[in-house]
């Protein structure tokens, strides 16, 4: 297994570091303090363009071979990142055009990262000059065991731009997609407010307009944007994989927090690498959901630098950020616990970031593995180093397992756009809210969850849940309807099937094409203000824990083939449903009419695990989080108490520790922020 740090060795160069007489020095102490702490691999590089090529065509990267050298004697392994999410400013200098232009056709200046534009061919030929450059002078050395592309591409508001190049080439992208004028006019809908147009010029770039842009031209506008990203990284993947084909390619990704297809990104990648920021945030169903997501981009076809089926995480978080309102330290056994809930939920390689406070620029004041001193005595460091230990006794048990989910949770990136297009329904209501109610009570049943496109083979689940899929393509409405004639659970929501591919309406009742599935018809949706709600009352064998109540948005249904378990209570719609459940073939379809507070959908999950069989990994406390890896009859259960208390288990047969060698059985205190890593076979391990 992979331990790590992200590296910026530029920043410790003299006078930064080391001496006047060697002004490199800093380099072999940080590579001797990455040892002691377990570190065997580090990412570098990915913003050294301006320093690899500080003048056009003169290339100099004999300093990053002397950085790889050093690392190489500390036995440390190398991942490069590609540079161009930083573009020098002599390039900017020389063509200005590369910068991006916003939506009010305002130019986003020099002198930062992402100050580019990718739809420019210029921009595109200089990436090719220095990524080619630096995979023949570095792509074979010995220590380079994967590459990165670009750094966090998409961040900072830059996934579109609207300069002139964009517009020829969104004009290219619709000419493609439509072929013919009189089509695009047609599915785009543009008789609306008499925006037809007549020729492919016509077509607008969304910019700043005195009120919404057409939603279907919208929707095209981020389709073709993402195409322009994946496009970008492939270029890269393309010219790395001709240069060094035995070397595995990634990208470092964010909790689906920009605005590109992520799927498709991960296809054009051997393996995925995210972001965590989980040791600063509160809520372990929060920062699971996160990881679930980010793993769940690349299912198949994984090639990481040792084989390993999993993903990695390339920067973690090791300490406060400094873009928060108020950044404040992580506490003691937090980053522990959190780089193994990321480990528990398939990670095989974990870098965190950054490996020292840079004393210059605009994150001198990030939280890091080490400290501006440079001590080796640093709270942060001695927890790192814990953990480095850990890993090396861990590693071997959890190599080539991986997360094993029997429950499905659909997400689409063209249903998130949709429903982030102004003029919605209910202003109020948030997919990525709506979708974490489900998943919180799939985590605290310690239920594992794989996160799917509606189109994917859906066939291994016993549970697919489809929250708001607003928009929904007749293929995808035909997988979920094979999914359930084949003998599985789905369960959908209000805010389902309003329109297309082409965010046209039916005409044949919501949710469209799958009326039959659920066996009713909405006739009509009520969205209600913050604070009002509509009482439900249930029937049947349902269970509840609490009174339950619909909020923010109610489905009037007309029920034909369904069967009723529960009902408004109050305003016109009272005794209408507002939980059905359809017999469909082989299997059932549920529909949730509402939106209501956590405590409903814990109760849905306990009925949904009685009625699909679907047992606990292991029985503890509920504040304890369970994760499994497994390899053939290899289990390895992970345990984390996210209490700052320590949580009491009682285990009913014996337990092996990997991390203390030791067998555990009765009953045991989990202590805060503790972490148990386990399997049910007693003795000796290695």
């Amino acid at each position: 297994m992979y331990f790590g740090v992200d590296y910026y060795p530029e920043h410790w160069v003299h006078p930064y570091g080391g001496t006047v007489d060697k002004p490199e020095a800093q380099w072999e102490t940080d590579a001797a303090m990455m040892v002691a702490a377990g570190i065997n691999v580090v990412r570098i590089g990915e913003f050294s363009w301006g320093l690899c090529e500080r003048e056009e065509g003169k290339y100099d990267f004999a300093w990053l071979q002397r950085v790889m050298d050093v690392l190489g004697k500390a036995g440390i392994n190398v991942v490069l990142g590609t540079p161009t999410a930083a573009p020098p400013l002599w390039l900017t200098a020389k063509h200005p055009e590369i910068l991006p232009v916003d939506e009010r056709g305002q130019v986003k200046h020099a002198g930062t990262r992402r100050a580019c534009c990718l739809t420019n061919d210029t921009y595109w030929e200089y990436s090719r000059r220095i990524v080619t450059a630096m995979a023949q002078a570095l792509g074979k050395h010995p220590q380079l065991i994967a590459w990165q592309i670009d750094n966090a591409i998409g961040g900072h508001f830059t996934e579109a731009s609207f300069n002139p190049e964009t517009r020829e080439e969104w004009h290219l992208w619709l000419k493609a997609k439509y072929g013919k004028i009189e089509r695009l006019n047609n599915l785009l809908g543009l008789r609306h407010w008499g925006q037809v147009v007549s020729d492919w010029e016509q077509v607008p770039l969304p910019l700043a307009a005195p009120t919404v842009h057409n939603p279907a031209l919208m929707l095209d506008w981020y389709r073709f944007c993402s195409d322009t990203i994946v496009a970008f990284v492939k270029m890269q993947a393309d010219i790395l994989r001709e240069l060094t084909p035995k070397l595995p390619i990634t990208t470092n990704l964010r909790p689906l927090t920009h605005r590109f297809d992520h799927f498709d990104l991960a296809a054009v990648l051997d393996f995925v690498s995210i972001e965590s920021t989980a040791a600063i945030k509160a809520k372990a169903a929060e920062t699971a959901c996160e990881i679930d997501m980010l793993r769940s981009l690349k299912k198949t076809g994984i090639r990481t630098p040792d084989g390993d089926s999993g993903f990695w995480v390339m920067e973690q978080k090791a300490g406060n950020a400094n873009w928060q309102d108020v950044n404040s330290v992580v506490r003691p056994g937090v980053l522990r616990m959190f780089t193994y809930q990321l480990i528990s939920r398939g990670a095989s390689g974990i870098l965190y970031f950054p490996w020292r406070q840079p004393r210059i620029g605009s994150e001198k004041f990030h939280g890091a593995v080490v400290t501006h001193s440079g001590r080796a005595d640093g709270r942060v460091y001695r927890e790192v180093t814990q953990i480095g230990e850990e890993v090396k006794l861990l590693a071997p048990a959890v190599r080539n397992t991986s997360v094993k989910a029997e429950v499905a949770i659909l997400y689409s990136h063209e249903n998130d756009w949709a429903l982030s297009l102004p003029k919605q329904p209910n202003k109020h209501f948030s997919l990525r809210e709506h979708i974490q109610l489900f998943y919180a009570a799939l985590h605290s049943r310690n239920i594992l969850v794989d996160f799917c496109r509606p189109t994917e083979d859906l066939s291994r689940y016993k549970i697919v849940i489809a929250p708001s899929l607003h928009l929904l393509s007749g293929g995808e409405a035909d997988r979920l309807k094979l999914y359930v004639q084949n003998g599985g659970t789905l369960v959908s929501t209000f805010n389902t099937g309003m329109v297309d591919e082409h965010h046209i309406a039916p005409v044949n009742g919501y949710p469209h094409d799958l009326t039959d599935l659920f066996g009713l018809e909405v006739l009509e949706f009520d969205t209600l203000p913050p604070g009002e709600e509509n009482p439900l009352i249930f029937k049947g064998t349902f269970p509840t824990s609490h009174m339950h109540t619909g909020r923010l948005w109610c489905d009037i249904i007309e029920p034909k083939s369904c069967q009723v378990l529960a009902t408004y209570a109050k305003d016109f719609y009272s005794g209408k449903p507002a939980l059905t459940i359809n017999d469909f073939g082989l299997g059932k379809a549920v529909y949730v009419g509402t939106m209501c507070s956590q405590n409903f959908y814990n109760d849905l999950v306990i009925w949904l695990r009685q009625m699909c069989n679907l047992h606990p990994l292991l029985k503890v406390p509920d504040n304890v989080e369970v994760s499994l890896r497994q390899r053939d009859d290899t289990r390895v259960f992970f345990l984390l108490n996210h209490q700052a208390s320590p949580m009491h288990i009682q285990f009913y047969k014996p337990m092996h520790d990997f991390l203390t060698a030791t067998s555990i059985a009765g009953g045991y205190d989990l202590p805060p922020h503790g972490v148990l890593v386990l399997d049910e076979h007693p003795g000796n391990k290695t």
